[in-house]
């Protein structure tokens, strides 16, 4: 069965408006009638079919063209208006991802403080983490799953980085040139490099993720040609200078941590994305004597995973901190961890990786 779809504009004099989208535009004319005093004209381009009719009631509305070349399309202008009263604006077809200033902020957010849960992608439920946003600079987001099939398609993200840590649960995921699928289990995460296809399939046992994305803006597209998996496993292909990632708790291995009094396990991200981004687990380690630490890292996000402890940063009121909260610490500012539980694990972001903790006398 052969169907068409097509967008219909208005217009008052169509033969006003045939120069401009054939020429100017560089669209093609498919059809045009009545042949003596033409009312319709049916034109084709760019991935669109169009019908200006002469007295149609929509108003004319504003197409985008998207292009690789904005500069060399219709003498490089970016907003034009049609004869007919349509806006045309000209755009680049694969934009750059665009990096905010980053915009610092001391943010704790409770999960006792009852922030909304909200539907969002493939029917999955998100608890924002960091409501500013640091000004765009990233976005956390706290994930439930519901258990079973995920109505989810192959899709990728225009990122400059992205994390699922798993909290609890599991899920399974493909991803482009990885093999067969992936399960993440609790303690887990998977770094997708921007750009690689991927898709949920299946989430069971109260699956929880956390999810870090930057910038906080960024564009999810469905690829409607790929079939995962890809018949090829390369582990060493890289996406902007990134590697896909799948680091396994059961593996880590502590070592002292950038705090006094904590031990850490490295996820090999910051290896893995050159420096764009550390990912570690921290815990205490015996009898912690808290000191004062201060950090110079654009970014440093925190998520209790387990356990509690006492916040306390300089200037502001000291927070109690359990199970599903989280944090963020602006450089330069000084903060003490204290009276952690035994069984406290904090799950500590960082961007860029490499950065320094100074402890303060």
């Amino acid at each position: 069965m052969d169907v068409r779809a097509e967008i219909r504009l208005p217009t008052n004099e169509l033969r006003d408006d045939l120069p401009f989208y054939t020429k100017t535009l560089k669209m093609r004319l498919d059809m045009i009638y009545p042949a003596d005093d033409p009312e319709v004209a049916v034109l084709s381009g760019h991935g669109l079919r169009l019908r200006i009719q002469k007295g149609a009631p929509e108003a004319p509305g504003t197409l985008r063209i998207l292009t690789d070349d904005p500069d060399g399309f219709a003498e490089g202008k970016r907003e034009l208006v049609a004869p007919n009263g349509t806006r045309i604006e000209i755009d680049e077809l694969n934009p750059p991802v665009v990096m905010p200033e980053t915009k610092h902020a001391f943010v704790v957010r409770r999960l006792a403080d009852q922030a909304p849960w909200v539907i969002g992608r493939a029917g999955m439920e998100y608890r924002d983490l960091v409501p500013s946003r640091l000004g765009g600079a990233m976005i956390a987001s706290h994930i439930r799953v519901p258990d079973g099939p995920v109505p989810d398609m192959v899709h990728f993200h225009k990122v400059g980085f992205q994390l699922i840590f798993c909290i609890s649960g599991w899920v399974d995921v493909l991803y482009e040139d990885q093999g067969g699928t992936r399960r993440l289990h609790a303690g887990d995460c998977f770094i997708q490099p921007p750009t690689i296809r991927h898709k949920v399939l299946h989430a069971a046992d109260g699956i929880e993720v956390i999810e870090i994305g930057v910038p906080a803006d960024h564009v999810t597209e469905i690829d409607h040609d790929m079939e995962l998996p890809t018949p090829v496993e390369r582990p060493d292909r890289e996406w902007d200078g990134q590697r896909f990632v799948h680091s396994l708790a059961k593996e880590g291995v502590f070592k002292p941590f950038r705090v006094p009094g904590f031990e850490a396990r490295d996820t090999t991200i910051n290896e893995n994305t050159k420096g764009v981004a550390s990912v570690m687990v921290a815990r205490p380690v015996g009898q912690v004597d808290p000191v004062w630490t201060r950090h110079d890292c654009d970014i440093l996000f925190n998520f209790v995973m387990s356990g509690s402890m006492l916040l306390e940063g300089e200037g502001k009121e000291p927070y109690r901190l359990e199970k599903g909260d989280a944090f963020v610490v602006p450089p330069k500012m000084a903060t003490r961890y204290t009276d952690p539980s035994a069984d406290l694990q904090l799950l500590e972001v960082t961007l860029p990786g490499p950065f320094k903790t100074e402890v303060v006398k």
